[in-house]
């Protein structure tokens, strides 16, 4: 028997990506306190999970990817698409875009309106400021220090520089910083990355945890079910090695496994819709019918442009030279495309004007290629992808066995509301007028995706959205927090399972819906916000 099947610990926190690992650091600053993480990935001990763009490697790799799908979409004209989730320390955020995006004060003002007090924009900013080691300093609106690093991008591009002189001719005025509670405008990402490496959780939160003798690390473990006893949820089964062994919570479980791998977890564990469950040969134990619905996503419609008279990363990918003048310039002064994130330029604007406030973000790439993992073309291009902020399609994640090695159903539902539809059909017109304008006629643009061909009715853009929409990895909200009237709700305002005692769900699930940009910092802030809570709630 192993010291974890003999022993107690006051906190588990099962799973150890964004969220995992920024509960891990928190939870286990008092010493007093023994933290036990279980990660079903590995340790982060690959070269591709540090440089910046070896994302190319890592997505799609089952050595650091959960190789998930969707189910066939209809939305997407019945195609699948590949679902990444990172296998590893520090989960997809080491091996995701790097953005540093916190979304819009309005996101997280509607969230306090659902009746979930302490979400409000004015209540999460001070957090944001605690988690940030920021390149701009201390400030109203960053703060420095905190484990989360962030840095301007190390490379330019004049491509891209003159689409955003485009956008500022179309009305975008230009932005330095997208995380100031507003976020329209066209500007540069700001990237989790330190001189010119990625920064992941796992480097920023757990492995300084896991410094303090309190702190115990599990890997290549996967949790077969939590345990529960009475209204309690009091521990965790899992396998390592393929031994059985079972941790008991004296204070709570943690449950941070993300939008896929929290529901499997609770699911197999007897929690959610309890005919569903019943119907898969599991008892139920909890009926939470909102356990694995209202899965929300991302979906961009991604378009390419060939240009002319001005360089993109395509003819570099493709030359001997320019490989080694890459590498060269890595190796010797981390800078170049090396330390690329997957999109550099991001414009933030409305697709139409019934809109508000800005609902469409364009990730803007000098490169281009048919679909990810495909090399680059030979041709020179760009891509500019609008995705629609604020989806109202709303889909699930349901487990289709007991077993933990049995594959989740993944069905985001996409582009099934007629707005969805009108949104991706307005984002096409809106990249079509961007890519129209006199800033960009040097370049000779020339749509290549969706196509000339493609006309510009509704009937004709919303087909075409289907055909070349693609999600930018951004599931949340399977076990979403809401108010005690909310039937759907599977956690409280303090993160707690609602009729269960002893379980907390900290991670991207418990958004009740999606932020308006890239959602792994907002995953960070939940983190922290859920981890300081349970630390008031056992001092």
């Amino acid at each position: 028997m192993n010291d974890t099947e003999a022993m107690e610990f006051d906190y588990i926190v099962v799973g150890a990506g964004t969220a995992g690992c920024v509960v891990a650091e928190q939870l286990s600053r008092d010493r007093t306190r023994r933290v036990l993480v279980l990660e079903a990935g590995g340790m982060d001990d690959w070269i591709w999970f540090h440089i910046p763009v070896g994302y190319l490697f890592a997505i799609g790799n089952p050595r650091s990817d959960w190789m998930f799908r969707t189910e066939s979409e209809p939305g997407l004209n019945g195609r699948s698409l590949a679902y990444p989730r990172g296998k590893v320390i520090g989960g997809s955020s080491a091996i995701n875009a790097m953005i540093s995006m916190r979304g819009q004060a309005a996101d997280y003002d509607h969230w306090r309106s659902l009746g979930l007090a302490g979400w409000g924009w004015g209540d999460v900013l001070p957090l944001f400021r605690e988690l940030e080691d920021h390149f701009l300093g201390a400030s109203d609106t960053h703060g420095a220090g905190g484990g989360w690093r962030i840095e301007a991008p190390r490379l330019a591009w004049p491509v891209l520089d003159a689409v955003r002189e485009a956008a500022g001719q179309m009305g975008i005025a230009p932005t330095a910083d997208f995380n100031t509670g507003n976020n329209e405008g066209a500007g540069y990402f700001h990237v989790n990355q330190k001189r010119g490496r990625r920064w992941s959780s796992a480097r920023g939160f757990l492995k300084p945890a896991l410094s303090r003798d309190n702190v115990k690390l599990e890997t290549q473990v996967l949790v077969n079910r939590l345990h529960v006893a009475g209204t309690r949820v009091c521990g965790v089964e899992y396998t390592k090695g393929g031994r059985t062994c079972v941790a008991h919570a004296r204070a709570t479980v943690v449950l941070c496994s993300g939008s896929i791998g929290s529901v499997q977890v609770l699911q197999r564990s007897g929690i959610g819709n309890g005919d569903f469950l019943a119907g898969l040969g599991i008892r139920p134990v909890l009926h939470a019918p909102g356990v694995g619905e209202n899965l929300q996503d991302h979906l961009q419609q991604r378009a390419i442009y060939k240009v002319a008279n001005v360089r993109t990363l395509n003819e570099m990918y493709h030359s001997l030279f320019g490989r080694g003048w890459m590498g060269l310039q890595y190796a010797f002064a981390r800078r170049g495309p090396l330390t690329m994130a997957p999109s550099q330029l991001g414009i933030f604007t409305r697709s139409s004007a019934d809109h508000a406030r800005a609902n469409i973000q364009f990730h803007v790439q000098p490169l281009s290629l048919d679909k990810f993992g495909d090399p680059l073309h030979r041709f020179p291009a760009i891509t500019v992808s609008a995705c629609n902020l604020r989806p109202t399609s709303r889909g699930s994640v349901r487990i289709t066995g007991a077993a933990p090695q049995d594959l989740p159903r993944i069905a985001p539902n996409y582009l099934s509301t007629e707005e969805d539809r009108t949104v991706a059909a307005d984002a096409i017109r809106v990249t079509r007028r961007l890519m129209a304008q006199p800033a960009l006629a040097r370049l000779q643009p020339v749509e290549y995706l969706p196509g000339p061909s493609v006309g510009d009715d509704d009937e004709s853009l919303a087909k075409a959205a289907g055909d070349i929409g693609t999600t930018i990895f951004h599931p949340v909200g399977t076990a979403k927090m809401g108010a005690a009237d909310d039937p759907m709700a599977v956690v409280d305002e303090r993160l707690r399972l609602r009729g269960l005692d002893g379980l907390r769900v900290i991670d991207a699930s418990i958004m009740p819906t999606i932020t308006s940009g890239n959602t792994n910092t907002p995953t960070a802030l939940i983190a922290l916000k859920g981890a300081k809570m349970i630390a008031e709630d056992f001092r």
